[in-house]
């Protein structure tokens, strides 16, 4: 019994690197700064997923309720929004920070001026330009883990369903798999975190390339999720 629950914990470490898990805490991770952050973020989103999974499927689990087709569908298509939002401002980010505006005060005389960072050789953090940006952001990143945990339950729950046991050993199950989740993620936002560390300071290009695939990718899974449940809810 004790290998078969520590299989949930291998497949939630699986289940944390599927396309659309990796695609929104890609999105998260390319606006951070520093190996440390990018790490946390990430394991902050599979905290959100693993509360979830825990909460929701726990408690339809335990209940023996059942999630229809319809409403798992509907969760996933809301996901699917998530994802093109989530991809869609991070590629709007890109643009609008290549051109700023700033205002400067002169013997009393407000102004303002426009410049861009399309040439900047290094980060614009470092760059004579330099200006705060917020830090934080712990909230989006919980939101999403959980709203990528809802959207999962009910797979989770019948999976759960279909091999255990016992419900007790169901949510044993369960809430192995959704500690999986959290060390899957925390381990890919550690292998993304190095390459971003690295080419934040010399190499602005490659760590704006990545952005900009991050955001493509998280619009690109977020149409298909759309299409695919979307024929389930509107066919």
């Amino acid at each position: 019994m004790i290998t078969w629950v520590f299989f949930g914990f291998l497949l939630g470490l699986q289940h944390a690197l599927e396309p659309d898990h990796i695609a929104a805490v890609s999105t998260i991770s390319v606006e951070k700064r520093g190996i440390g952050q990018i790490v946390r973020h990430g394991a902050v989103w599979g905290m959100g997923h693993a509360l979830m999974l825990g909460a929701f499927g726990g408690a339809v689990y335990a209940l023996e309720l059942t999630l229809s087709e319809r409403l798992a569908s509907g969760l996933e298509f809301a996901v699917g929004i998530m994802m093109v939002l989530l991809g869609a401002r991070l590629l709007y980010i890109l643009v609008r920070d290549r051109v700023h505006f700033h205002t400067h005060r002169h013997g009393g005389n407000a102004h303002f001026h426009a410049h861009s960072h399309a040439g900047d050789v290094k980060n614009h953090v470092l760059s004579h330009h330099a200006h705060p940006h917020p830090a934080g952001g712990w909230k989006r990143s919980l939101s999403i883990g959980m709203m990528h945990g809802l959207a999962g339950s009910a797979a989770l729950v019948a999976l759960a369903a279909s091999t255990a046991p016992s419900i007790p050993l169901g949510v044993a199950f369960m809430l192995l798999f959704g500690l999986g989740s959290i060390a899957g993620m925390a381990i890919f936002s550690t292998v993304i975190a190095v390459p971003l560390s690295l080419t934040a300071v010399t190499l602005t290009w490659a760590t704006r390339s990545f952005q900009a695939l991050a955001g493509v990718f998280a619009v690109g899974i977020g149409l298909r999720t759309l299409v695919e449940t979307g024929a389930v809810l509107f066919g």
